[in-house]
């Protein structure tokens, strides 16, 4: 049985405006689901958003991004790329605990979120998985 609710796809410039307009038609497609899950799905949108658009694309609206979010009953897969060179995902450091650095956390961030994270090899692709089940991490 196939439990897909919709699929969102979207090439936009790298710019944060049209990044938003995307996320606001995500969360307008899932308003009927779990307020927890669709909370941390979309922060993890915005965040692989706005690390394309930042640090792939390093703000340069003549780059583009490309989206992908495929939303079902208990589960939501994004799929974000970049024209950007990549990073080096395998060897990015994870930030300390106790540090009020707001920087460099977004890798983290993705980890700590998502049921699964999965680069590309070149870094500048990243497919994220959340499933209802996950909750917000204790702080």
């Amino acid at each position: 049985m196939n439990q897909t609710v919709c699929d969102l796809r979207a090439v936009f410039s790298a710019d944060v405006a049209e990044a938003e307009k995307f996320c606001m038609q995500f969360h307008e497609l899932a308003a009927h689901q779990e307020e927890s899950f669709v909370f941390v799905a979309e922060l993890l949108l915005r965040e692989a958003l706005m690390n394309a658009i930042q640090h792939g694309s390093r703000g340069n609206k003549q780059m583009q991004v490309w989206c992908v979010v495929r939303l079902a009953r208990r589960r939501v897969i994004i799929a974000v790329r970049d024209e950007g060179e990549g990073f080096d995902w395998r060897n990015v450091p994870k930030p300390p605990d106790e540090s009020l650095e707001t920087h460099g956390r977004g890798v983290d961030l993705l980890r700590r979120y998502a049921s699964s994270v999965r680069f590309n090899n070149k870094g500048n692709a990243v497919t994220l998985i959340v499933r209802s089940s996950n909750q917000l991490p204790k702080v």
